[in-house]
């Protein structure tokens, strides 16, 4: 998720108890070259293994991305044969590896081969639902080396609509013997509970279902475990949540740029703590380039206190 979990969401998803969280898309080429915006999304969040993820679709710019991921401190390397977007799928990467598995393949030994971190997949149930092929290739995948295997339950040409079929993922379960992962729609743990019936899988990963709320996964493991979750922070805690992010932001990517970066962080918070804005003040808040002006924002809305004044 280029552009969301990047390392202070992490910071906070980690703080919340999550079991595992992985770095942002990051494409081997452009980390090979030493792009700057690629390094930066190398960084460590905090104390749990760090996972990078690579998109890619050369064999020696993924052998050279992974060695630089491993000299960055990286414990696992996750090869991405998953995004649908069409900027990555044009230049045959992500999920359009699912069309060619002779050659993502070839990605899979090249990485296992140039560092001697666990390598694992995160991949669809395949193209379309012409070749559901993801049985196929997790199988071949385990074989070259892969260690644990992620599905996300929708082809690439479903995109994000309709639902995710986490039954078709049972099939990927019985094809490996290694650790499988289950994505797509989970929000809850309801929906966390029903997805592993469905599949089989091991663990649950989530995606779009925490946006806006980075403690969700950690409180998803706590319940799937049995055990007591932190709650979602309310109030004032959730004002001063909000406003560390937005600062992380900042920090992260420079002020600029971060002020772009956390617009989308903010209308999801807003959207996960039910508040509806009228349209002008929604304006001012996602569209205001003063940082102090957006955290005084924070604290009055995310608090209640805006609504209590309105």
């Amino acid at each position: 998720m280029a552009g969301i979990t990047d390392r202070p969401f992490r910071v906070l998803a980690e703080r919340f108890g999550a079991g595992m969280v992985v770095s942002e898309m990051i494409a081997s080429n452009a980390l090979g070259v030493g792009n700057e915006e690629m390094v930066r999304k190398l960084g460590r969040p905090g104390t749990l293994p760090h996972m990078v993820q690579l998109a890619g679709c050369e064999a020696e710019w993924m052998a050279r991305g992974a060695k630089i991921a491993h000299d960055a401190g990286a414990d696992i390397i996750d090869i991405n044969f998953g995004c649908p977007a069409k900027r990555v799928t044009n230049g045959y990467a992500g999920s359009a590896l699912m069309r060619v598995p002779d050659h993502a393949m070839t990605l899979i030994d090249a990485v296992v081969a140039a560092t001697p971190l666990p390598v694992t997949v995160k991949m669809r149930l395949g193209w379309d639902d012409d070749s559901l092929n993801a049985p196929e290739i997790a199988r071949r995948a385990v074989d070259a080396g892969a260690r644990m295997i992620t599905v996300h339950g929708r082809t690439r040409q479903q995109f994000y609509k309709g639902n995710a079929r986490w039954e078709l993922v049972r099939a990927v379960v019985e094809a490996v013997d290694v650790p499988v992962v289950v994505n797509g729609d989970i929000v809850d743990f309801a929906s966390a509970r029903e997805a592993l019936q469905q599949s089989g899988a091991a663990a649950v990963m989530l995606g779009r279902g925490a946006q806006g709320r980075p403690w969700a996964v950690g409180q998803i493991g706590a319940a799937l475990a049995g055990r007591e979750a932190q709650p979602a922070p309310q109030g004032e805690a959730l004002a001063e949540l909000v406003a560390e992010h937005y600062e992380g932001i900042l920090v992260e990517y420079g002020t600029v740029v971060g002020l772009r970066a956390a617009r989308k962080h903010l209308d999801w918070y807003l959207e996960a703590a039910g508040i509806a804005l009228d349209k002008p003040t929604r304006t001012a808040f996602l569209n205001n380039e003063t940082p102090s002006h957006v955290l005084e924002m924070i604290g009055a809305i995310f608090s209640g206190e805006w609504k209590a004044a309105a």
